[in-house]
């Protein structure tokens, strides 16, 4: 092969890598829960609980339904805040995080390492790289992510700002040392509606964090 073929081919394969690649502004991603079994054993209705993420530019929603309490998470990486809903069985808290508390949870992800591994899957039609995501005080968690999605807004889920691409399997670290696995069952690349990351202004209470653990 002559040297301007040999050229010719190396740059068609970056290219060709470089095309394949997706930078992703707006999508939603309907995740399945596996809880583990210690949980389940204490409450059966957490079974069939759902994990789905919503992202638009810089705002992003990330809504965890375990049947029994519905937590959804309201991200703004523009001006740096997180607005925190919980329902459970009808009571409504509302937690608002200013830029000093996004900026402190977002420095402790930053230090978070992912490490990639030679394993791969296919997940909802995308083929997904294994990586171990290393915590800063030495824990570890599996995760799967879609070479081909990248994220524009590299905030829209903190804990995986230092990921390459998208996930669409990982592990969730509880205080107790389980790992709860989410799986991402369907990934629709669509505009989702600004009015999805809307705070509500009525319908919740407002708490502080110290507040709410008092309750």
């Amino acid at each position: 092969m002559s040297y301007r073929l040999l050229l010719t081919f190396i740059l068609g394969c970056f290219s060709g890598t470089a095309l394949a690649q997706r930078t992703v502004s707006d999508a939603k991603i309907i995740y399945k829960m596996e809880l583990p079994p210690e949980q389940l054993q204490m409450d059966a209705m957490l079974e069939g609980s759902t994990f789905t993420q919503y992202m638009r530019g810089p705002l992003s929603r990330i809504d965890m339904n375990f049947n029994i309490v519905h937590y959804t998470y309201l991200i703004n990486s523009k001006t740096e805040t997180m607005t925190t809903l919980i329902d459970q069985h009808g009571n409504k808290y509302l937690i608002r995080a200013g830029k000093e508390q996004y900026n402190k949870d977002l420095k402790q992800y930053e230090n978070i390492q992912f490490t990639d591994q030679t394993e791969t899957k296919q997940i909802a039609g995308y083929t997904c790289r294994k990586a171990i995501g290393t915590m800063p005080d030495g824990k570890t968690f599996e995760v799967f992510y879609a070479t081909d999605l990248v994220p524009e807004n590299r905030q829209y889920n903190r804990r995986f700002v230092n990921l390459k691409g998208i996930p669409l399997e990982f592990e969730i670290l509880t205080k107790t040392g389980a790992k709860t696995r989410v799986i991402a069952t369907k990934v629709d690349l669509y505009p989702i509606p600004a009015s999805y990351f809307d705070v509500p202004k009525t319908g919740y209470k407002e708490v502080s964090q110290e507040e709410l653990k008092n309750m």
